[in-house]
């Protein structure tokens, strides 16, 4: 079956140029039906920027390690990266490293968004503080219709070419693997056992968001990944399930 997904990150370094929407990927990263915050809510958020530009999002791991999506480092080397970590905006403030190295993981497939996975490891270590935050992985997926919240710098509707300059956030509710390939909704067979979803109405992730936070429980449960649309009604938000993928990226983050 053809899907036209949006993977929430790919397109997020062209914003500001016209992109042809059956060009955009579904999931590409931005928060729709989202709030303004600040990072000192979520201080593990960090920008990964391609050449200056805001690209994806990512999660602190430790102080050298983050966590994003396998989609978002495809085609990229790592010289062009760099993080921007503990503001609320994406093009100032905080602090910013290079990027020393990264690890996809090795069964991501761009298909069929199996283990869309990866991690960075910074070319200076991050000193913790308000802003600047490590959030554990998941060790357990949350049961189905646990709150959790997505946040963001991507676009705030589909097909949009611009990105907000302050952090958003939406609340939104887990739906469990079977329950997201099940009748329910309209994924069937697409949902594998390494992603989750998470749906909310009129709320979710979008282009731009790819690689960020899905937390719930105070830990984090999901990797922004892709999905059909943004918001659609019978379309969730689908992630990276970080309790089912947890062994790789403890084992990838001591050896990137």
């Amino acid at each position: 079956m053809f899907k036209f997904v949006i993977l929430l990150s790919v397109v997020a370094c062209a914003f500001g140029a016209a992109i042809p929407e059956g060009l955009l990927p579904q999931l590409d990263g931005r928060i729709v039906g989202g709030t303004a915050t600040t990072i000192a809510s979520f201080p593990w958020q960090i920008s990964l920027q391609r050449s200056g530009s805001h690209s994806c999002g990512g999660s602190i791991y430790s102080a050298n390690i983050i966590v994003t999506a396998a989609h978002c480092l495809q085609s990229v080397s790592a010289s062009t990266l760099q993080v921007r970590a503990g503001s609320t905006y994406w093009s100032s403030g905080g602090v910013t490293s290079a990027v020393a190295a990264f690890r996809n993981h090795e069964g991501y497939n761009s298909n069929t968004m199996v283990n869309d996975i990866a991690v960075i490891r910074l070319s200076s270590s991050l000193s913790f503080s308000s802003n600047i935050k490590a959030i554990g992985l998941a060790s357990s997926n949350p049961s189905n219709g646990a709150s959790a919240s997505v946040s963001g710098w991507g676009t705030q509707s589909y097909g949009s070419s611009s990105i907000p300059s302050q952090l958003q956030y939406v609340n939104t509710n887990i739906v469990s693997q079977s329950v997201c390939a099940s009748s329910a909704y309209s994924y069937g067979s697409s949902i594998r056992s390494t992603m989750i979803c998470a749906a909310a109405s009129g709320k979710d992730a979008c282009q731009g968001d790819s690689g960020g936070p899905l937390v719930s429980g105070g830990v984090l449960v999901g990797v922004v990944s892709w999905g059909i649309g943004c918001a659609y009604s019978n379309y969730p938000g689908v992630y990276a399930s970080v309790a089912d993928l947890r062994s790789w990226v403890v084992s990838a983050a001591s050896n990137v």
